[in-house]
């Protein structure tokens, strides 16, 4: 695991990150640890060997592997572990507040029931909360390249676990499945309390951000860096204030961008685009929130004031309540 950078523990701003996906921080020694515990074979002879197929072409060669690897994923002390790991590392890097992506389909699918993944994360939520302070809370999100119903019944299970969950969202392959597709659902968690947000624009394209926005109705876009093509669109979400959560490292990996130089952020900070920095599948793509922070100071020259900027919209698009963003706000 890497070592956390400076920026945020020495210049104290409190970030939340709001683009990560819990599955995406199993890093390799853990895969192997949990596989040895359940006697489990691995494709794979080291954690070298491992970490040496994490070159993507774009995202489904990612996907392939990440779900892959969630085989060793079964039991709530599993999800208990795995969340744990993340929120005590991402309290030392500087994450005051996180709010973590799950994917309940991809484990039912395995025979894993939404109480066993929830009940894991409640437990490490609570636990490490009480050690570290750092709070948490859970988006479920719809995997958008199964059936339409497999998500219907998903929201169903998660709505009837008794765990609290604060939103949904929409993720995996994107081109060829829009955001249109999934209106019945997402109307049901609006009904149902949920905060929604939805991954467009990442490979798909900014008519996808659009149909995120009037057709599903979130509050958030994750990623959205095609929205950039679309004038309309981004004077849309400056105007009204729709946070992006955006992610360099995973940008990056995944062939969105050539290299971390080419990540649009001084482009979006100009146009008034509230947008923040998270990690994404940080055990995959080569870093936590700090260490994003910490390339992105470096290659744009970001002053204090940058980062407390960016710090500032975090907390800002958070799902705190207003006295929980207050006591953040720096």
């Amino acid at each position: 695991m890497s070592q956390p950078a400076q920026i945020s523990v020495a210049n104290r701003l409190p970030f939340c990150e709001l683009h990560v996906h819990i599955e995406g921080t199993l890093e390799p020694p853990t895969i192997f640890a949990l596989a040895r515990a359940k006697g489990m074979a691995l494709p794979y002879d080291s954690e070298a060997e491992l970490s040496d197929a994490y070159q993507f072409t774009d995202l489904q060669s990612f996907l392939n592997l990440y779900y892959a690897n969630l085989q060793v994923l079964q039991t709530e002390d599993d999800f208990y572990e795995l969340a744990a790991s993340y929120l005590r590392r991402a309290h030392v890097g500087g994450v005051a507040h996180a709010e973590m992506f799950v994917d309940p389909q991809a484990h039912s699918k395995r025979g894993i029931s939404a109480a066993t993944v929830l009940g894991g994360l409640q437990r490490a939520i609570t636990a490490v909360s009480r050690e570290t302070g750092i709070t948490s809370s859970i988006i479920v999100c719809v995997l958008r390249d199964d059936p339409v119903e497999d998500a219907e019944r998903m929201l169903d299970s998660v709505l009837e676990s008794g765990f609290a969950v604060t939103g949904l969202g929409l993720d995996s392959a994107e081109v060829g499945y829009p955001p249109s597709l999934f209106k019945g659902v997402f109307d049901k968690a609006r009904a149902a309390g949920l905060r929604l947000v939805a991954h467009a624009g990442e490979e798909g394209p900014a008519e996808y951000v659009w149909q995120a926005l009037d057709t599903l109705g979130v509050e958030r876009i994750d990623h959205g860096n095609r929205a950039l093509e679309d004038p309309a669109l981004v004077t849309r979400l400056a105007n009204d204030h729709i946070p992006l959560t955006m992610c360099p490292f995973s940008n990056v990996r995944l062939r969105v961008i050539r290299e971390l130089s080419d990540f649009p952020l001084r482009k979006a900070l100009d146009a008034g685009l509230q947008i923040t920095i998270n990690s994404d599948d940080p055990a995959y793509f080569g870093g936590y929130l700090d260490d994003n922070l910490r390339a992105l100071a470096s290659t744009f020259s970001l002053t204090h004031e940058d980062c407390a900027e960016l710090a500032r919209n975090s907390v800002k698009a958070s799902f705190m309540s207003a006295a929980e963003r207050q006591r953040l706000e720096c």
